[in-house]
C-alpha cells in the first residue's frame, strides 16, 4: 500500500490537472486500470467532475461508454465513505472491446467524493437522480466533442445499466444500449431490497419506449439474487426490447466469457 499512497499523493498534488482526492478503494481501482494500460483523466459534467478511463480502438464513428454499478454505497449498514466499486469487472469488459471506449465514472466515485458537492445521497437515494443523469450526459457530450465521435453505444452493469437506459432516452447520439444485470425497474427492486430508499432517483421502467433506432440488449443471470431477472423482464419489454436470461450466470459471474459475443451482436 505504500506505493499506492505515494501515487495517490501525487494525484492530489496535481489537483488542477487531475482533480480529486483518493481513498483506498479509489486507489486500488486506479491501480487495476493501470495494469490494464488505461488512460486516466478528469472530465467536467454538470455540477460534478468525473474520472474517466479510456482506451483506443478501431472504429471511426462510435464511442463505447461503460458505466459501472453502484459499487459499495453501504458498509455494515452505514453509508460508505467511498462508494467506488471494489470489483473492476467493467474495466475488464472494456479491455475486451475492440472499439474505442471510455469508462465513465459516476459522480462522487473514484475519490471525487472528497472534492465537495458530494453529500452521500448521490450514491444512496439520488444515485439515479436528475443531477446524476444530467452530469453524466454533459460529460458524454464533452467526450464526444473532445474525441470527435458522432455516435455512442452505452454499456451498463447493475445500477450502471439503469443509468445507461436513462441516458439513452435523452442522448440523440445513442445508437445502442447494452445492460447486464441491471435494475431496470427501480420501484420493483426497491421493494425487493427492502432497505434501499430511492425516492430521489429516476426509474427507467417509467420511461417511454426507447427510439426504434436504438439497438437494445438487456441481459440477466439466472442465478442473480442481487437483481433477480423476474423483476426486470417487464421493464425490458416496456422499453421496447426483451430480457435475455443466461443460465448459470449471476450478478458478476461470468460475463467476460460472453462479452465478445455480446459486442458482436451490438455492433450489427
Amino acid at each position: 500500500m505504500k506505493g499506492l499512497s505515494i501515487k495517490c499523493m501525487a494525484i492530489v498534488a496535481m489537483g488542477a490537472i487531475l482533480g480529486g482526492g483518493c481513498t483506498r478503494a479509489a486507489e486500488e481501482f486506479a491501480r487495476q486500470a493501470d495494469l490494464l494500460h488505461l488512460r486516466r483523466e478528469i472530465v467536467d459534467g454538470s455540477g460534478f467532475q468525473h474520472v474517466v478511463y479510456s482506451k483506443p480502438g478501431n472504429s471511426a464513428n462510435t464511442l463505447h461508454v461503460y458505466i459501472d454499478g453502484d459499487g459499495t454505497p453501504w458498509i455494515a449498514g452505514r453509508p460508505a465513505d467511498d462508494p467506488t466499486p471494489r470489483n473492476p469487472m467493467m474495466l475488464r469488459l472494456m479491455k475486451l472491446d475492440p472499439a474505442p471506449a471510455v469508462y465513465l465514472g459516476r459522480p462522487c466515485y473514484h475519490g471525487m467524493q472528497s472534492m465537495g458537492a458530494c453529500p452521500n445521497r448521490f450514491w444512496l437515494s439520488h444515485r439515479y437522480g436528475e443531477a446524476v443523469v444530467a452530469s453524466l450526459s454533459a460529460a458524454i457530450k464533452q467526450l464526444l466533442r473532445q474525441r470527435n465521435y458522432r455516435n455512442i453505444a452505452l454499456f451498463g452493469h447493475s445500477g450502471g445499466g439503469a443509468l445507461a437506459v436513462l441516458l439513452a432516452s435523452r442522448l440523440a447520439e445513442t445508437v445502442a444500449v447494452v445492460t447486464v444485470a441491471a435494475n431496470l425497474d427501480l420501484e420493483a427492486w426497491a421493494v425487493y431490497t427492502a432497505s434501499d430508499d430511492l425516492k430521489g432517483s429516476l426509474n427507467p421502467a417509467a420511461l417511454a419506449p426507447l427510439a426504434p433506432s436504438i439497438r437494445q440488449y438487456h441481459f440477466a443471470g439466472a442465478e442473480d439474487d442481487v437483481v433477480p431477472p423476474v423483476l426486470m423482464a417487464n421493464a425490458a419489454r416496456r422499453l421496447g426490447s426483451r430480457l435475455t436470461v443466461i443460465e448459470n450466470f449471476d450478478h458478476a459471474c461470468c460475463w467476460e466469457r460472453l462479452w465478445t459475443s455480446i459486442l458482436a451482436d451490438a455492433a450489427e
